[in-house]
């Protein structure tokens, strides 16, 4: 059991149709936590970035980046146990990454958007647990055709394929609190309540308290 008087952080990690909001609003049901959704921000950047990415691209993130810090700070700030769908660190460590890879992103601005984002990042408290939904393409391509976003329709398997390798990268270096991985091509948490319950256990594992030896 949980400890009801204590403030838990938790932010659930994944890929492009992991389930992360899914599973978001299930465990705020479950334990009273109060849920934060994505956070949805009109990029005034967004329109010049399509146009020109490896010009715009830095600008781009940038912004993204400053208002995820500002929805963290908000998170911390809250009265109440606090569930994030996606956290600030994928901005930076998945898609800012990808662009740099890919080479959208110029070194330059790379490295500075880096320093930026490590600087800033330092004055934030990490979340108390950080739950990474893992999952094969093809479980996540099953999972954006079946909720039929158009936005969606058009990304390409090696492109979920690159985020899948930098996730995992970037779960492999976490160490700034416990992380609970979720096998998402075996546990099926919202058509199998057994899979949901046991995604449950898993988290009250990971935040209960260590036991005292005498």
């Amino acid at each position: 059991m949980l400890n009801q008087r204590r403030k838990y952080f938790i932010a659930i990690a994944g890929n492009i149709g992991a389930g992360k909001s899914t599973l978001t609003g299930l465990l705020s049901q479950t334990f009273g936590w109060e849920p934060f959704y994505e956070a949805n921000a009109d990029n005034p950047y967004l329109v010049d970035f399509y146009a020109d990415m490896q010009r715009w691209s830095f600008h781009s993130q940038v912004f993204f980046l400053g208002k995820r810090l500002e929805h963290h700070k908000q998170l911390v700030d809250h009265h109440t146990s606090v569930v994030q769908d996606r956290t600030v660190y994928e901005d930076a460590e998945i898609f800012a990454r990808n662009l740099h890879e890919q080479g959208t992103m110029s070194e330059r601005d790379y490295e500075v958007y880096q320093r930026l984002y490590h600087a800033i990042g330092a004055f934030l408290p990490p979340p108390d647990l950080v739950i990474y939904l893992q999952s094969s393409v093809d479980k996540l391509l099953a999972h954006i055709n079946k909720r039929g976003r158009d936005y969606e329709r058009n990304i390409a398997p090696d492109y979920l394929a690159r985020l899948n390798r930098l996730y995992d990268e970037w779960i492999h270096r976490w160490t700034m609190c416990p992380v609970v991985r979720v096998p998402m091509d075996r546990i099926d948490f919202l058509q199998n309540y057994r899979d949901f319950e046991e995604i449950v256990q898993m988290v009250e594992d990971a935040l209960a308290p260590p036991l005292a030896i005498s």
